[in-house]
């Protein structure tokens, strides 16, 4: 998979090259990830990408030049499946969306800075708007990172173990059941008795129920979902 993030802070997108299972999915080849400066593709001296906003308001706005310019370099090398500006008031990013990009060729995350992007670079350009959450952030930069390692990890090859993936949070619409490794005993803190027994059939059944739980009490509309399949 390719991604390319467009963004004025490139060094941000350098941590992932030093970063445990993204950086070595991008050392082995499974993964490209290329930062894309808008400020290479400015045409005067002061590399300027921002502007006061047409109406008055406070704070820039980045200009739709650069942006324009530096997606259609991209799109010059390949033809992305997905162009996705990062923003606050997108779509919200999940579980599912991860594997649907997942299943994609070529990314590219436009990430947003200041008082946002000029609305043509959105109209024009972005096949879709994804926020990562209901909050305010100064750039769309660290929400790209949290898509390249959502999407990332769901590639064949970048997980040493599939079924890490299959029974983490979410998978199955309910959250991961509470984990425990050695020593049995921890200043007094014992490990649930089922994990040590032995008997599969009844540590699966408590781990279903751990996770009814925790999501009953940390996510309870998720519930309403997975109802919708199964009965709980």
């Amino acid at each position: 998979m390719r991604i390319d993030i467009v963004t004025i802070f490139p060094q941000v997108v350098s941590v992932l090259y030093d970063y445990s299972v993204i950086g070595r999915a991008i050392a082995g080849g499974i993964l490209t990830v290329n930062a894309v400066n808008p400020r290479d593709f400015t045409e005067d001296k002061h590399r300027q990408v921002d502007d006061y906003p047409y109406g008055g308001g406070a704070g820039m706005v980045l200009k739709p030049e650069p942006m324009f310019r530096a997606v259609e370099h991209i799109c010059a090398q390949s033809s992305p499946d997905e162009v996705i500006v990062m923003s606050a008031g997108g779509r919200m990013f999940n579980q599912e969306v991860a594997k649907a990009l997942a299943a994609k060729n070529h990314l590219i995350l436009i990430c947003g800075h200041y008082e946002g992007i000029d609305q043509r670079v959105i109209d024009q350009l972005a096949t879709m708007e994804l926020s990562i959450g209901d909050y305010v952030l100064t750039g769309g930069e660290l929400p790209a990172l949290v898509v390249v390692d959502a999407v990332s990890r769901l590639l064949p090859g970048v997980l040493g173990n599939r079924q890490s993936v299959a029974e983490e949070s979410f998978e199955g619409g309910l959250l991961e059941y509470p984990q425990y490794t050695r020593p049995a005993v921890f200043r007094g803190l014992e490990v649930p008795p089922v994990l040590l027994s032995g008997n599969h059939q009844e540590v699966a059944r408590w781990r279903r129920e751990m996770a009814v739980q925790k999501t009953k009490s940390n996510r309870p509309e998720l519930l309403d979902k997975t109802r919708r399949r199964e009965r709980i």
